[in-house]
């Protein structure tokens, strides 16, 4: 299916609704809020039934500067005060990420840190079954004392690595390194991510580049952006510069606005506002990407000094073994012509001959990878696909293309100080086999975990803690979790909010919500340049609650003394200050931005010279006011040293993967082609266990850029922006092209059961022309069993009946590839 502005006005007229879901879907990157009008038409009566809304006593106006840790975007927000009470919260217009955009979850902060009814107020222990959500409150002594004990007696069996943990922190933060250091000075090899796109990312950048620096797009300065399935006006990356990318996108003249191409089975808002919306058939991408590819090697558009002098493996060689290897090129012309891919993903070979020439001949294409707002996982030869566009048009490390970055230059905390006992223990393999044999490049499966709990008469996990997460909720088979859960001895839950996760704890710890502590943002999502963010409270803590940084120093002191030495710092922003030295010693960046002059334009620019502070603690303080350091240029052009692989180029030939196929084989890393195709950028059907004859449809979960689909509850002002063919009353609604809807003689507003291996769904029907055929869309973020009634039993949870199967290679959850069936209730 393919579309293009004309086709997109006939399939979705502009009318009312419509433009306002466009306006809720990226505010067309205004520098005003997002929300919707109709929110704004009757918010005065509505709010009025609302016992727990702040009313601002009469105080002194102020305003507090810091940043938004609600995701790993990093926005600059601004909070207004009254007295001691936020009254409201919006885009800073002199921070670099989001000159004055603000997405709706970050104005909606205020709501989830007032709401009373869905907190956790002080630490509590459970009294009732498991899952009855009946505690009592208990005193933080109490509280430290009991877990730290639990974790004391399990060094004492010598079973350290029956404590884990799950962390859905941002990756590179520092409450991320706490949680992995508490661990490791333990003794346990047990600590799970929730999976994002950042998992696939890093084996990206490792296995192509040989870097462990972040992915940055130079999005604002590029002509031609192709965009695979992100949901550039959904959330995806740091949402407020995307907003303000779209505006800068969609203002000048017609012929110079850079072209924008969404490939996406749905009509999303994207989609929707994109130049050109192709719709391939879901899980083909990479043949789409590696089609391209074909067409832009077969009619000699690739940069030539770019594949001849900084990539290896795009053409055939002869190993020193004289062994015959093939190369990228010798693959996509014999394998992924227009015709094949054609075939494969539904599209029609004129579209993918067109689309990879129009990339191709742009100054400055770029190309981009990761489904929706970046909450879950990618297909690891995907993104190579994709990357691989990038590497033909040479567009790596030059303006308006991907550039290379080494990690910020924060640094090192002290060695983990290790006895016996913990090294013993973190010798042990991981229950999830991330980074062993069967999955060498995934740092964490949080996937296999269920199984391993499982399988075993008796729970290898005896305490799991559970870090800014709600996995009950949010993890793909989430009915399998939760009965791994039901399994595990003892849960501690960290979580400032009372979700599902929870409430089938043993103990609650509750930390602070993003506007009361102190965090950090570690190069937010896909910024082409350094960053380092750091929020402040904004409010006194309202509650008995704690920062889960401090908590987990505390622990550490409370332990023996093994692990209490490796926790040095009096305070978690004692342990910020200590990586925050490595910023300074870098002898570059600047804390305060003009907002007269974006780093964008200025990129390519001359060094903005010495840093704006004479010592670490002048910069600690600015820092700590401002929210900010960053670096404002790029050495654009430079690829003497720029790829750490084994061969010091860019890799189309994995050599990284070729040497774990030579010693497991590609059918014990789940790779389901042999030889040199398995370390190429390669398309591969999902091994499906379902049986499709039994369950025809694919069923796909969407984000909405007004709903959230984290682990954090949605603001309760944000059910006013949904439409009553997303929610009507407790009943959410499935989206399904009026084709397939007649194939099952279902009508608009039809109550209908979606089944799968895992269990069943009731929704209502929403005909949606923007729907491919075939496929079943449920959006995320409802279905809650947990907080208050503005979201409990609210709609259903796709997550509840995914049965994917693992991608290639990484061995995460292939989320997208979930097969059911239709069955009118």
């Amino acid at each position: 299916m393919e579309y293009n502005l004309k086709n997109l006005a006939k399939l979705i007229a502009l009318n009312r609704r419509n433009f306002i879901k466009l306006i809720v879907g990226g505010a067309v990157g205004i520098n005003m809020t997002p929300l919707p009008w109709k929110f704004t038409d009757d918010i005065a009566i509505w709010t009025q039934n609302w016992p727990w809304v702040p009313v601002p006593p009469v105080g002194e106006f102020s305003h507090i500067n810091s940043v938004c840790t609600m995701c790993p975007g990093g926005c600059g927000v601004r909070v207004r005060k009254v007295g001691n009470r936020a009254v409201k919260i919006e885009g800073r217009t002199d921070y670099p990420v989001n000159p004055g955009g603000l997405c709706p979850l970050g104005e909606g902060g205020l709501q989830l840190l007032y709401n009373e009814n869905i907190r956790v107020t002080g630490p509590m222990k459970r009294v009732g079954p498991r899952g009855s959500g009946k505690f009592m409150p208990i005193s933080w002594e109490e509280a430290l004392r009991e877990l730290s004990g639990r974790i004391g007696d399990l060094r004492k069996k010598k079973s350290p690595e029956a404590l884990a943990a799950i962390d859905g922190h941002p990756a590179r933060s520092s409450m991320s390194l706490l949680i992995q250091r508490l661990l490791q000075a333990v003794g346990s090899p047990n600590y799970f991510r929730i999976p994002s796109v950042e998992d696939t990312y890093s084996m990206l950048n490792l296995l192509m580049q040989g870097t462990d620096g972040p992915v940055a797009y130079d999005l604002e300065n590029s002509d031609f952006v192709l965009s695979f399935g992100c949901g550039l006006i959904e959330g995806w990356g740091a949402p407020g510069r995307m907003i303000n990318a779209w505006r800068l996108w969609r203002s000048g003249p017609i012929k110079e606005r850079p072209t924008i191409v969404q490939i996406e089975a749905r009509a999303s808002n994207t989609a929707s506002k994109a130049d050109q919306w192709l719709a391939p058939r879901p899980g083909t991408e990479a043949a789409l990407a590696l089609g391209l590819a074909h067409v832009i090697v077969r009619e000699n558009l690739y940069d030539r000094d770019f594949v001849d002098n900084q990539a290896f493996g795009f053409r055939d060689r002869d190993t020193l073994e004289g062994k015959k290897q093939i190369g990228f090129k010798s693959l996509v012309l014999e394998k992924y012509s227009p015709g094949i891919v054609a075939s494969i993903t539904g599209l029609s070979s004129t579209s993918i001959v067109s689309l990879a020439k129009s990339f191709a001949r742009a100054k400055a294409p770029i190309a981009l990878c990761g489904k929706g707002k970046g909450d879950l996982n990618g297909s690891l030869f995907e993104f190579m696909a994709v990357q691989s566009l990038n590497a033909l048009v040479g567009n790596i490390n030059q303006p308006g293309g991907v550039l290379v970055h080494e990690p910020l230059p924060l640094s090192p905390w002290p060695d983990v100080n290790m006895d016996a006992v913990a090294r013993d223990g973190f010798r042990k393999t991981r229950l999830d086999q991330a980074a062993g044999k069967r999955f060498p490049f995934s740092r964490s499966l949080i996937n296999n975990l269920p199984e391993a709990i499982m399988d075993s008469s008796k729970s290898p996990v005896d305490t799991l803690l559970i870090f800014s997460a709600n996995p009950a909720h949010n993890l793909s088979d989430a009915g399998s979790f939760r009965n791994a859960l039901r399994k595990i001895p003892f849960l501690v839950s960290f979580s400032p909010y009372r979700d599902e996760t929870s409430l089938m704890a043993d103990l609650i710890l509750p930390d602070h919500t993003h506007l009361e502590k102190t965090d950090d943002i570690v190069w937010p999502t896909g910024l082409q340049y350094p960053l380092y963010g750091l929020s402040q409270p904004v409010i006194e803590p309202l509650y008995d609650t704690r920062h889960s940084g401090d908590v987990i120093i505390q622990l550490a002191r409370k332990s023996d003394t093994g692990v209490a030495s490796s926790f040095p710092w009096e305070n978690f922003e004692a342990s910020l200050k200590d990586r925050a030295k490595g910023l300074y010693e870098s002898g570059r960046g600047l804390t305060r931005y003009d907002e007269s002059s974006p780093i964008w334009k200025r990129l390519s620019g001359r060094s903005p010279g010495a840093p704006d502070y004479k010592s670490f603690d002048e910069m600690w303080e600015k820092l700590k006011s401002g929210g900010l350091w960053y670096v404002p240029t790029h050495n654009f052009g430079n690829r003497g040293d720029l790829f750490r692989t084994p061969t010091g180029k860019f890799e189309f030939f994995s050599t990284k993967i070729n040497q774990v196929v030579e010693e497991v084989s590609e059918r014990g890393l789940g790779i389901g082609v042999l030889g040199d195709e398995a370390v190429l950028p390669h398309y591969e059907v999902p091994a499906s266990r379902t049986d499709k004859q039994k369950y025809p449809l694919l069923m796909i979960p969407y984000e909405l850029i007004n709903l959230s689909s984290g682990w954090l509850p949605n603001p309760p002002y944000l059910n006013k922006t949904l439409f009553d063919d997303q929610l009507r009353k407790e009943t959410s609604f499935a989206e399904i092209n009026p084709e397939t809807a007649k194939t099952y003689r279902l009508r608009q507003g039809d109550r209908v059961i979606i089944q799968s291996p895992k269990g069943e769904l009731v929704v209502r029907v929403n005909l949606f022309e923007g729907a491919m055929p075939e496929v079943v869309f449920l959006p995320m973020g409802f279905g809650h069993t947990a907080y208050d009634a503005f979201q409990k039993d609210k709609g259903v949870n796709p997550f509840d009946i995914i049965d994917g199967g693992k991608d290639p290679l990484s061995g995460q959850m292939i989320w997208w590839d979930n097969w059911v069936r239709l069955e009118k209730a």
